[in-house]
């Protein structure tokens, strides 16, 4: 069992006895030990992707942090450097990466593997929340599109590296950043663009933070046995960007229910499970699990959104599968 169990047991809003990053880190007696480990992390120039470059630098591996543009990047890297916590001279990378273009991501690989061929964490952190309805540059509805399709062929991409550095000490893992919210809805596999069905946020932001899960557990279903491993989570109740496009009225409801302010977590204390899934020696060697608090959770009170655990359909192995191919076909990958 987790060593957090307890720590989570009575929230009482940011900043309370619940870990952060750094804290993991330190638990794990990883500062300053992973020297010549190679770790990249999508959205790393906001929110918790920062807070979790910040505390995996502490651990001296080299960082590649991807944002959409160069100038977002550099921020990231000069928070991680001048911010507080240890400090480390190990190299911090960018690249730039939109995830909602098919040819940004490419580029972006490309980028990567130019630079390095072995990857041994892919932490695929970015994503965008109840957005309006639009499509990315390629055509998908844009929460499915970038939450999803754009870290499915970058993950595709960059699978030999994560291959290539997997030994039988320090096997490779792949962190998907999933949230409870994947319980407002399945895959919908027969319309995943919403062409047949009216289109809403919190429907299709459910949708792509299913496919998250789904997509970590057919990592792991196909490439475990080859050390290639993964774990999807949910990083917790934490006000970041991905607020942007809710209604006032729906942040003031969320800051006022004490239950929810209670539940909050710091911005450093939303990547603890994070960090905790792509350092956490409990997780070596292993994964298609879904963690939330810094604990593989169980099935969920679905009349509950604000109780930890999963989804009914997430550990559905045919569904997963049928998403793989699909989203294979979608970005154009051959998988063969």
């Amino acid at each position: 069992m987790s060593r957090y169990v307890a720590s989570h047991a009575n929230p009482q809003g940011p900043g309370d006895a619940r870990p952060t990053a750094l804290q993991v880190v330190e638990d794990e007696g990883l500062i300053g030990k992973l020297s010549g480990k190679v770790v990249l992390i999508t959205g790393a120039n906001a929110g918790i992707g920062v807070e979790t470059a910040r505390a995996i630098h502490a651990t001296g591996a080299t960082l590649f942090l991807t944002a959409r543009d160069s100038v977002k990047a550099q921020q990231a890297v000069d928070s991680v450097k001048n911010g507080p916590g240890p400090k480390s001279d190990a190299p911090i990378h960018t690249i730039e990466l939109r995830l909602d273009s098919l040819a940004s991501v490419r580029s972006a690989a490309k980028t990567f593997l130019s630079m390095s061929d072995k990857l041994n964490i892919l932490i695929l952190n970015a994503g965008v929340m109840a957005t309006p309805e639009g499509k990315t540059e390629d055509g998908f509805e844009t929460q499915f599109g970038t939450n999803h399709l754009g870290h499915f062929l970058f993950f595709q991409l960059l699978k030999p590296a994560l291959l290539a550095a997997s030994t039988p000490k320090f096997q490779s893992r792949v962190v998907a950043v999933s949230s409870t919210a994947h319980r407002l809805s399945k895959v919908r596999l027969d319309d995943l663009s919403f062409e047949k069905d009216p289109y809403t946020p919190w429907t299709a932001y459910g949708q792509s933070k299913s496919a998250n899960i789904y997509f970590a557990n057919e990592v792991e279903r196909r490439y475990g046995s080859e050390g290639l491993h993964a774990l999807s989570l949910h990083p917790g109740i934490i006000a970041t960007n991905l607020l942007q496009y809710l209604p006032k009225e729906q942040i003031e409801a969320i800051t006022k229910s004490e239950s929810m302010r209670k539940n909050m977590k710091s911005i450093p204390q939303g990547a603890a499970t994070t960090t905790y899934a792509a350092l956490s020696k409990e997780w070596e060697g292993r994964g298609g699990k879904y963690l939330s608090d810094l604990v593989e959770q169980g099935p969920a009170d679905m009349s509950s959104q604000a109780e930890p655990g999963y989804a009914p359909w997430i550990y559905d192995e045919q569904s997963a599968k049928e998403l793989w191919e699909k989203s294979n076909k979608l970005v154009g990958f051959d998988d063969e």
